[in-house]
């Protein structure tokens, strides 16, 4: 184990780009002595998802990945199934609007009969449609070394991101074991981590030895949309929600809240934890890298 080492994203799939022109502006103000100063501020442009020529929602988003933004959403909502054959994902920049098609009519057209314009964290959830599919949901039961959270969380706070530029910006990570997969950031949590699903489902990925990290709170709906993406270990910076909490153990899913440095809290599903190393031989969290996160 090397937690004092510099990790750089080198051998993330996908990472954030600080630099990307169209993700941050700056802004000109003054700063607390009155003195102009000039930072980078996170973009936020709307983006409509439409499923074989229905309007389903507009999301407050970045703007990168509008693909895997859509597939992701519609997945996590139910309307998309694994039998699902996709057969175009077309994304207009300057309309911003992207269009899902599909082989056959999905069973859920039907049933959306009005659209939903959001911003910040929640992304026009049909909450009802998902907690239904929790019934008979099994999530695997592979073991996690607690090695590998501490690994996780420094790596992932040393990542260059957004948040490191810009602030204002959630972030969710995909992982296998120790190693971070896939990094997506939004201004909203949600539209972070239905980046990472849609980037599951065009990729055909498995979710059964995977952990998902965020820099958000565990709540019911961020529980939810793990187990319905079949990730049986849920992990954050932030704190719990009750009902989030009550909704892990229900559907048998391990949620560790609070990750900071040698500290964490597992609420739910603590039995696929193998303690494998000494809380005692991990550093503290260098105090450069710390992110501020919400309902701690």
């Amino acid at each position: 184990m090397q937690l004092a080492q510099s990790d750089i994203a080198t051998d993330y799939l996908i990472a954030p780009d600080p630099a990307a022109p169209r993700l941050t502006r700056p802004v000109t103000g003054v700063d607390h002595t009155g003195a102009q100063t000039e930072i980078r501020v996170v973009e936020e442009r709307p983006l409509t998802i439409y499923l074989n020529g229905q309007e389903i929602v507009t999301a407050m988003t970045i703007g990168d990945y509008p693909r895997y933004l859509a597939l992701g959403f519609l997945r996590n909502q139910g309307m998309l199934q694994d039998d699902d054959v996709v057969t175009g994902v077309d994304y207009d920049d300057d309309l911003e609007v992207v269009v899902v098609r599909t082989k056959a009519q999905t069973s859920y057209e039907d049933k959306l009969k009005k659209k939903t314009r959001t911003s910040g964290c929640a992304v026009g959830t049909v909450f009802g449609d998902m907690m239904e599919g929790l019934e008979g949901l099994t999530l695997s039961t592979a073991p996690v070394q607690t090695s590998w959270l501490y690994n996780l969380a420094h790596r992932i706070n040393t990542t260059p991101s957004l948040y490191l530029e810009a602030g204002a910006i959630h972030g969710t990570v995909l992982c296998q074991h120790d190693r971070p997969l896939v990094y997506m950031e939004d201004v909203g949590r949600h539209n972070a981590v239905d980046k990472i699903a849609g980037w599951m489902f065009d990729e055909g990925i498995s979710p059964d030895d995977k952990i998902l990290y965020t820099t958000g709170r565990l709540t019911s709906e961020m529980v939810i949309k793990t187990a319905l993406m079949g990730i049986p270990v849920l992990a954050s910076r932030s704190g719990f929600t009750a009902w989030g909490v009550e909704i892990a153990r229900q559907v048998g899913l391990t949620c560790i809240g609070r990750m900071r440095g040698k500290r964490f809290v597992c609420l739910s599903g603590e039995d696929r934890l193998v303690w494998d190393i000494d809380p005692d031989a991990v550093p503290e969290e260098d105090r450069k890298h710390r992110r501020k996160s919400a309902g701690s």
